[in-house]
């Protein structure tokens, strides 16, 4: 844990550094500090011509050392390394195009070692085409550099004592969960504050070689790495390491992995953080421990420690949620033969004798109620009374989340010491570069260079908005597509699917239309869903490198929300359709409403669309988790076994730790943003249509346990080695997910009252089954069917809704609403249990919201209460 004390020691302000302002370190007076030529790079470092690569750096051999993480001489640590093929030795005829990067590369080394880095360079042992470049961050630039980058080192260490917890009484309990202390010790905590080389005797300086960890040294090398410009065309100068690598100059960039992830290292300096984080992180052995966060923020740097405490809390609060859902199904489960409205639907002498009206023109016949005894079965179990306790439950569940998680969150920030973290941030270097209008600061009425004018900010923010919202569009109009197959096919499926009224054919009493039709268009839609997150990928970064937002946070923010919105219309858009429009629009059989005016809309089964919005879930969730790990972890485990078939056998074991690294897969540039992506969007399923399935959390509960370990399994074993990188927070994912539960509120409510068969049921049994509506002396659901499916006349069928088929002797059928039958006053009119049904719906829907509001309010007063 750090804390910042510069006021212990007053500190005074110092002025904000600038990059392109820092004075050269260690720099030759005959260097200036334009590009170099060959000659003058060969004369820097004092070698022949015949000594040097392509690139102008001398080849050392290999020291036979696989586990040394140092140059050859043993003293300087390797920082980071740099990859590219030599072009001598490529076997291409594009030579002027090999000479161009030969000479770009080239004027970039020699920026860098202007700039103070020291470089060594290295030929591959299992391809001699590869050169590595190693590269040393000397003491003096790293403290020229902690200071711009204001990062923050140690004081002195913390002599204040911790207090203990009222759960400090339960450690003898949870001891076995906790990670051992005897083989990942506890960190040591010190008073921080941003670096400052002038104060330099204040800081808790007892080895220079220590001071600056690993993963700091790392990210001051790959800030310069960033920033060191190799051309300059038109004034304008091209730089970073970034666009080297994705131009093919180089091949790689990377920090190195401190160790083999199997085996200790032979080097005894070594803290073999990497073996420890796979032993007691990463190894299914370790599955039900509890994750090692301080070790893996100080190996990976706090934003992937943020992410992995985020996810194991989240992990964490779904138990609890697993364990109501599981209870919830289980009542449904074992009361659905006490189901008496399901009885009814699969009696002979009620549902046997109910004939339905046709659902759709021309080619649908008439059928018997009995068809869907299965599904009313099934039904049961997840629209019972369990599900209404879930629901409600479900939504004091993600505001306690929510909150809980705020606390852990500033918790971590003050252990961790990025409570400030946001006013240090820098620039990102392609704002930087574009920085070419000159601007009055309004606050400290200072100059600044910005890359647009107002007016330029303006016509951008305006292009990104409108390019997001027409492929928003675009995704909407899949999803028509979807229900248009949906009309379609169902029309087919019910001219196909045999007809006989009686039920009795196997096929017809478990493959109805319905459920042909929701089957196949769930499997379709999870296949679009799948091609269009390929798109829109590419779509959400193009997008956001044209807004040029200024710092990496906010850069991925604005990432972020786009990803978000795109996912969330893709993913969710065609459950909101079955949930709140499917069979809410479809007139009755004598006024059909039709859609584009030829589909006649969809209806659901007698028993409502629940069911159908479960299938939809359990498909996307489970098609969607099984897709992701075979992306996450048989791609990178297959493209990592196919590099080591590669490579002459037992040589692993002889190669280097650059090498071995360096055929390890790149980790990407969003680094675990798509892990992120994922858990939310799983998020979103768990809460907002968790009223259709009670198992969710539980499917999301095994997916998290597995998809810790699986993440942690890559990250050590499968991926080089991240830079690290500072993080306050969770980013935009934190308002996102509260935006997902204050809709999740909403979605619930009005699951239950129009998608679940809840509160008409409810209504019939306290108001319809006894005088003066009902017949029955007391409260039962007894002729529940019969009372919600309303008659129509056979004979008024006209035009084109008159079905092929007749019906015999058959003068009416029935139809899923609650209209008046024919004869009557307002024949065909809603009646009045209609009007107490939605009476009773909206009254659930707002006490739902009170209810909410009432929550936050008493978590705030709560909280206050006990903060005083």
């Amino acid at each position: 844990m750090g804390i910042s004390s510069w006021k212990i020691l007053n500190r005074e302000a110092s002025p904000v550094l600038e990059h392109w302002e820092v004075s050269r370190i260690s720099k030759p007076q005959s260097l200036k500090k334009e590009v170099l030529t060959e000659r003058d790079f060969v004369s820097f470092l004092g070698i022949e011509d015949t000594c040097l690569s392509p690139s102008g750096e001398q080849l050392e051999e290999f020291n036979g050392k696989p586990d040394s993480l140092f140059f050859n001489d043993g003293q300087r640590r390797i920082d980071f390394v740099l990859v590219y093929e030599d072009e001598r030795r490529k076997e291409t005829n594009k030579k002027g195009s090999n000479e161009k990067q030969r000479r770009k590369r080239q004027a970039y080394e020699s920026n860098l070692i202007c700039d103070g880095l020291q470089l060594e360079a290295t030929r591959s042992l299992l391809d001699d085409k590869l050169v590595f470049v190693k590269v040393h961050a000397p003491w003096e630039v790293l403290c020229t550099y902690a200071e711009i980058m204001h990062i923050k080192l140690p004081l002195k260490p913390n002599d204040l004592k911790t207090r203990s917890s009222a759960f400090d009484n339960f450690n003898w309990f949870t001891k076995v969960l906790q990670v051992d202390e005897s083989i990942i010790k506890p960190e040591q905590e010190f008073f921080t504050a941003p670096f400052e080389k002038n104060r330099m005797n204040d800081f808790y300086i007892q080895d220079r070689d220590t001071f600056f960890n690993p993963a700091t040294r790392s990210r001051i090398v790959y800030f310069i790495l960033s920033r060191v410009n190799y051309q300059v065309v038109n004034n304008v100068k091209k730089f970073g390491i970034n666009r080297l690598v994705s131009s093919g100059i180089y091949k790689a960039a990377f920090p190195l992995h401190d160790c083999n992830f199997s085996r200790q290292s032979e080097d005894l300096s070594c803290p073999n953080e990497r073996y420890l984080l796979y032993r007691e992180w990463a190894h299914p052995r370790s599955i039900y421990k509890k994750q090692p966060l301080d070790l893996i923020r100080k190996y990976y740097g706090e934003k992937i420690g943020i992410y992995f405490a985020w996810l194991g809390y989240y992990t964490q609060m779904l138990l609890l949620a697993a364990v109501v859902g599981v209870a919830c199904f289980l009542y449904g489960y074992f009361n659905q033969n006490n189901c008496t409205w399901s009885k009814e639907v699969c009696d002979p002498n009620i549902g046997g004798k109910i004939i339905m009206c046709p659902q759709c023109d021309k080619l649908c016949s008439f059928w018997n109620l009995s068809i869907t005894c299965e599904s009313s079965k099934k039904l049961c179990i997840f629209d019972s009374f369990g599900t209404l306790v879930f629901a409600v439950f479900m939504g004091v569940w993600v505001t306690l989340f929510l909150e809980f998680w705020k606390r852990r969150q500033a918790e971590l920030e003050y252990e961790w010491d990025t409570v400030e973290l946001q006013q240090e941030e820098q620039a990102r270097p392609e704002y930087e570069a574009q920085c070419t209008h000159v601007v009055i600061n309004e606050i400290t009425q200072e100059e600044e260079r910005v890359p647009f004018t107002t007016w330029g900010k303006c016509i951008r923010i305006t292009l990104c908005a409108s390019a997001v919202f027409f492929w928003i569009l675009l995704i909407i109009a899949s999803v028509i597509g979807i229900i248009v197959y949906r009309l379609s096919v169902f029309i087919v499926f019910s001219a196909k699917l045999p007809k006989n009224l009686n039920g009795t054919d196997p096929i017809q009493k478990y493959l109805t239309p319905q459920t042909a039709t929701s089957i196949t268009a769930s499997l379709i839609s999870f296949i679009i869903i799948m091609i269009l997150n390929t798109i829109y990928e590419k779509v959400a970064i193009v997008i956001t490198n044209f807004e040029l937002p200024r710092t990496q946070t906010d850069y991925e923010n604005s990432l972020t929300m786009k990803m978000f919105l795109f996912q969330f219309v893709n993913y969710y858009s065609s459950c909101f359709y079955i949930a709140f429009f499917k069979g809410k629009f479809v007139g009755y059989p004598g006024d059909p409403v039709y859609w584009l005016g030829k589909y006649r809309n969809e209806e659901c089964d007698p028993g409502g669309c629940l069911l159908e919005l479960t299938t939809q879930l359990t498909i996307i969730m489970g098609g969607k988790a099984i897709w992701n790990n075979i992306q996450e972890v048989l791609l990178p485990w297959i493209m990592n076994l196919i590099g080591r078939c590669r490579t002459v056998s037992g040589a692993e074991m002889r190669t280097p730790r650059w090498e071995q690294d360096y055929h390890l897969q790149p980790m990407g540039k969003l680094g675990l943003f798509y892990e992120y992506l994922e858990m939310i969007i799983q998020f979103g399923f768990v809460t907002l249509f968790v009223a259709s399935f009670p198992l969710a959390p539980l499917l999301a509960l095994v997916n998290n346990i597995l998809e810790i370990r699986v993440d942690a399994w890559k990250l050590t074993t499968q991926y080089r080695r991240m830079v690290p990188e500072k993080a306050q927070d969770i980013g935009a994912w934190q308002p996102i997910m509260q935006g997902i539960a204050i809709l999740a509120v909403v979605t619930n409510a009005m699951i239950i009252a129009f998608t679940s068969d809840m509160i008409p049921r409810l209504v019939y049994y306290w108001s319809f089954s006894v005088p003066p509506y009902g017949d029955h002396p007391h409260y039962t659901m007894e002729g529940y069917i019969n009372n919600t499916l309303s008659y129509y006349r056979v004979a008024d069928f006209r035009g084109r809704e008159n079905p092929y088929t007749g019906l015999g002797n058959y003068t009416t059928c029935r139809y899923r609403d609650f209209r008046n039958p024919p004869g009557h006053p307002q024949e065909y009119k809603h009646n009045i249990y209609y009007w107490h049904v939605i009476a009773a719906k909206l009254a659930f829907i707002i006490v739902m919201e009170v209810r909410k509001a009432y929550l936050a309010i008493l978590y705030k007063a709560v909280c206050l209460q006990a903060f005083y």
